[in-house]
């Protein structure tokens, strides 16, 4: 009976030590800079959960890279330096090959289509992550990406005479580009700008929003207006840190970073909206291309589609999900015309 009193006794200690009074903090890693909206709204969220678990859990932000590259960051988890990371869905790949599904080229119109597909293709992929022992905590849109660069992108023959950057571990640009003839320049994102400054890339590709953050808008001159790719960010926890916590705690933890992400999708749209208006002020054009272009961009975005699916480089009933519900919305749309 003593023994079991002691057990039940350090039992409780231990909990105590863990996660009370004084606990460690959950480091999150992320690139984005300190002062941008996802580091605004992502601290709020930080602060409600410490307000509604009494300070039982904390998370602490390492803003800006300074925890290093995708890579570099999924180790630290792996070691228990950090215990989750906000990455983009090409850098989340490296979890699960399904994340970046959404870049698929000029696979999406509009917002429209977005918020279509999204409830029915968002918990495919947080499935995928849990059986790679990592909680998709949050998932938000960071709008859609377009080309741009110190020269005008015409038409797909411009793009294979230019110097073009793609994400590294990015599959689908890589992918895309190679069925677009083009090589492209694989760089860590951080390592973008000083590209840019030195002419090592001249074409490269991003939100709208995201182009000012990081400064690009002071080197590109023109913007491809189609939207390439959709972007997402993805803040994920891992699985074995979030078991630990009072099941009450994890579910207001995942509850409230999940808040701060659906804050971001909204404001990430008027932040684009807005970062358009800015950039054609300050002289970026914008050169929509005629229809007879926009349908040579979709076939190279098909091509690269299939041959991505025929790699398989993304579970097909993903893909598929999102080609059947995109059908769907589109031919929904035309009975309305």
């Amino acid at each position: 009976m003593e023994r079991s009193m002691i057990r039940a006794l350090f039992a409780v200690l231990v909990s105590l030590v863990s996660f009370g009074a004084g606990a460690a903090p959950l480091k999150i890693a992320t690139v984005a800079p300190e002062g941008s909206g996802w580091m605004r709204e992502m601290r709020a969220g930080a602060a409600a959960i410490k307000t509604h678990t009494a300070g039982r859990v904390e998370l602490k932000f390492y803003p800006a890279g300074v925890m290093g590259n995708d890579a570099a960051v999924l180790r630290k988890i792996k070691l228990g330096q950090l215990q989750g990371a906000a990455f983009t869905g090409a850098e989340a790949s490296l979890v699960s090959k399904d994340a970046p599904v959404y870049g698929l080229p000029f696979l999406f119109r509009n917002y429209a289509e977005i918020d279509h597909v999204r409830p029915i293709v968002d918990p495919m992929l947080r499935a995928g992550f849990e059986k790679h022992g990592m909680v998709a905590a949050g998932i938000s849109g960071g709008g859609f990406a377009y080309l741009m660069g110190t020269k005008p992108i015409r038409n797909a023959d411009d793009l294979r005479t230019s110097k073009v950057w793609t994400p590294q571990n990015d599959r689908i640009s890589a992918v895309a580009f190679a069925v677009g003839g083009v090589s492209p320049i694989p760089l860590p994102l951080a390592d973008v700008y000083p590209s840019l400054q030195t002419g090592l890339v001249d074409t490269v590709a991003n939100t709208l929003a995201g182009t000012i953050f990081f400064q690009w808008h002071t080197k590109v001159k023109h913007v491809v207006d189609l939207p390439l790719t959709f972007v997402i960010g993805l803040l994920l926890i891992d699985s074995k840190v979030l078991a630990k916590l009072d099941e009450a705690d994890r579910a207001i933890v995942l509850e409230e970073i999940q808040r701060a992400f659906d804050r971001i999708d909204a404001s990430s749209r008027k932040e684009n909206d807005d970062a358009r208006a800015t950039l054609a002020k300050l002289g970026i054009t914008f050169a929509a291309p005629t229809a007879e272009e926009a349908q040579l961009w979709h076939e190279i975005g098909d091509k690269a589609e299939k041959k991505l699916l025929a790699q398989a480089e993304f579970t097909p009933g993903v893909v598929t999900a999102i080609r059947e519900a995109l059908a769907s919305y589109r031919a929904g749309k035309s009975a309305q015309k």
